[in-house]
């Protein structure tokens, strides 16, 4: 027997939570569908803290940005939970980036300011700052485990199907308008056909999506974050990106920029972006590699001097890489796609969920930068010291 659906959501973590429930409340036909159960810890859209780093100037990220902060509020609102905590973001290491961030955030009404190292120091004095620092009071952290169910939960109340534990194990496009799909659940394989189907699935994409829809390369890695101890509990923290550049004086051992931010109940998180070795999502080992793990925490030792870099909590997540670090949100044929959130996309997930919605209707289009036919650049021609420090946590 084939059930016969409007619009299919495959994976229900952040970006898909979102589109189910932007296109829930729109008033649509929706179905989600999770491998895994609810509060899982095998992907990247888990845990208390994500780093609200407002640090953008490409005007697309920085239109994003003004959006998202609308629209989580939106789901504070509906949810009746609010989604934001507001400590700020402070940004240091870059003060050429970071003026071109000022004028960006300024620009859109978005508050920032430029603060001397002596400034900051005086501000957050568990952070070092040897450069001038960027204060975004707008920023703060987001809360993976709050967010996904206030999403699910919203779009259940306006009609979602949310299924957790059926798992899809291929994918056929027969037509413009009709993709056929195999899935194992908990009493068996069932047979589903839908209109149109927007994937999420973060480090399984390329592993579901069919051969005829071709991405830019996706590299999944294992990342390895560290809650450090807290030298005093009264010590304010704002979330941070140090923007070091790998082998300058000081950072002689650093692996990329670094991000952080303070988890109620679990110390500070700190964390090298996109250095972790490549991984398959079902293979994980959840290991640190040790070298990072050492590294970091002589990092710790010298710009974070509010922790403690000798009593720690390891941390795993995945990435999903694009080559160029921007996301791929595109349809091609009946099949949406929202993948490639390169570590930094949490921040963005409502806006996401908007444009998901909006391929997936017919609605309107996604910022061609974020193209699944764009050209892909050569990942080597990215150095560490250039990539991003926008950090996802």
């Amino acid at each position: 027997m084939v059930t016969r659906l409007d619009i299919v959501v495959i994976g229900g973590g952040a970006m898909g939570s979102a589109t189910a429930w932007q296109l829930a409340t729109r008033g649509r036909e929706v179905t989600l569908l999770e491998q895994f159960a609810p509060g899982h810890t095998n992907g990247a859209s888990h845990g208390t803290t994500r780093n609200l780093n407002l640090g953008y100037a490409d005007p697309t990220y920085v239109g994003m940005l003004a959006e998202s902060l609308m629209l989580w509020e939106t789901l504070g609102a509906q949810s009746g939970s609010e989604q934001i905590t507001r400590t700020g973001t402070v940004n240091h290491g870059d003060p050429v980036s970071q003026a071109d961030t000022l004028a960006a955030l300024t620009a859109v009404g978005i508050r920032a300011e430029e603060l001397s190292a002596a400034e900051a120091t005086e501000r957050w004095n568990g952070i070092r700052f040897a450069t001038p620092a960027l204060h975004m009071p707008d920023g703060g952290q987001l809360n993976p485990d709050l967010a996904l169910p206030s999403f699910q939960r919203v779009a259940t109340e306006h009609g979602a199907t949310i299924r957790h534990g059926v798992r899809v194990v291929e994918m056929t496009v027969l037509g413009e308008n009709q993709v056929h799909m195999v899935l194992e659940t908990p009493s068996g394989t069932e047979i589903l056909e839908a209109r149109s189907v927007v994937v999420t699935a973060g480090a399984w994409t390329s592993y579901l999506i069919p051969d005829s829809v071709r991405l830019p390369q996706l590299r999944v890695t294992q990342e390895q974050p560290l809650h450090f101890a807290p030298r005093d509990a009264q010590t304010g923290w704002p979330g941070f990106n140090h923007n070091i550049v790998p082998g300058s004086p000081g950072f002689e051992n650093a692996y990329s920029p670094v991000y952080g931010m303070l988890t109620p109940g679990e110390g500070i998180k700190a964390g090298w972006h996109g250095t972790g070795a490549q991984t398959h999502p079902d293979q994980r080992s959840f290991a640190s590699e040790p070298k990072q793990l050492h590294a970091l925490r002589d990092y710790a030792r010298v710009w974070l001097p509010g922790v403690n870099a000798d009593i720690f909590t390891e941390i795993s997540c995945t990435y999903t890489n694009t080559p160029d670090e921007d996301f791929i949100l595109d349809r091609i044929g009946p099949i949406t796609m929202g993948a490639g959130f390169s570590g930094h996309g949490f921040k963005f997930t409502p806006t996401i969920g908007r444009i998901l919605a909006d391929l997936a209707t017919g609605s309107g289009p996604a910022p061609a930068k974020f193209s699944a036919g764009r050209r892909a650049i050569d990942p080597t021609a990215l150095s560490a010291g250039s990539r991003s420090a926008h950090g996802p946590f």
